[in-house]
């Protein structure tokens, strides 16, 4: 009896590594799949980070000086100057926009007054500088999905690991004829390790897609109320 207790009492894991190493094979490969998949939603949010922080720079940079622009030379000049942002870029599609346009609703091209666009125009425009912004927001919002589906599949990995491996333990249970709780408590400890780690991978990854989305539909939000600035500016100037 003292040599069956002394068995048992080694074949308890008691860390997180003897765990992983005791685990089944199966749940080795369940371990290691949520191991790159934890290794790659915090890719994405370090390389958000960095990305987002650029982006903010240089969008108060822009704003900063768009405060002081007064006409729309001025914020063709200022687009120039700056950093690539989606302000400058949004600006540029404004400008392009007008150089390609015919003005219909007053003077023409050859008169001494600006050209005016008629509402139909303003309306095509303000539809432009939208579907832009909306341009920008999904080109920031690449590999944020990522964090959404690692985060919602990553528990559903590690139940599957914790299953197959209690499965295991009752059959290795059935098979030695044992009911002793000590010979099914090591397994059913090593295969509940697959859903803690499933745990550590699926809550960062929310929380980072949870922060990354309103950032998104914040920044969406601002280009679109930049857009109507420029219209305002156009409209001050007599084009609309």
């Amino acid at each position: 009896m003292p040599v069956l207790a002394l068995q048992v009492g080694r074949a308890i894991p008691t860390t997180p590594l003897e765990m992983v190493t005791g685990a089944t094979p199966v749940e080795q490969v369940v371990l290691a799949v949520l191991g790159v998949l934890s290794l790659l939603s915090w890719g994405i949010m370090l390389a958000k980070l960095i990305e987002f922080r650029r982006v903010s720079a240089a969008a108060r940079l822009f704003l900063f000086e768009f405060e002081t622009v007064e006409r729309l030379e001025g914020a063709s000049g200022l687009a120039r100057r700056m950093p690539p942002s989606p302000y400058t870029r949004v600006t540029e599609r404004a400008l392009q926009f007008l150089t390609a346009t015919r003005p219909s609703g007053g003077a023409g091209p050859t008169a001494t007054g600006p050209a005016m666009l008629s509402a139909g125009q303003v309306e095509a425009l303000r539809e432009l500088l939208d579907a832009e912004a909306s341009a920008d927001r999904d080109q920031l919002a690449r590999w944020v999905p990522a964090l959404a589906s690692i985060g919602s599949v990553s528990p559903l990995i590690g139940l599957l690991g914790t299953v197959l491996g209690v499965i295991q333990a009752f059959i290795g249970l059935a098979t030695k004829g044992s009911g002793n709780i000590g010979a099914v408590a090591p397994g059913i400890a090593t295969a509940l390790i697959a859903t803690a780690a499933a745990l550590t991978v699926a809550i960062p990854a929310a929380f980072g897609y949870n922060i990354f989305a309103n950032r998104l539909n914040r920044i969406e939000r601002e280009l679109e109320g930049y857009g109507s600035e420029l219209i305002a500016l156009m409209a001050r100037e007599g084009r609309i």
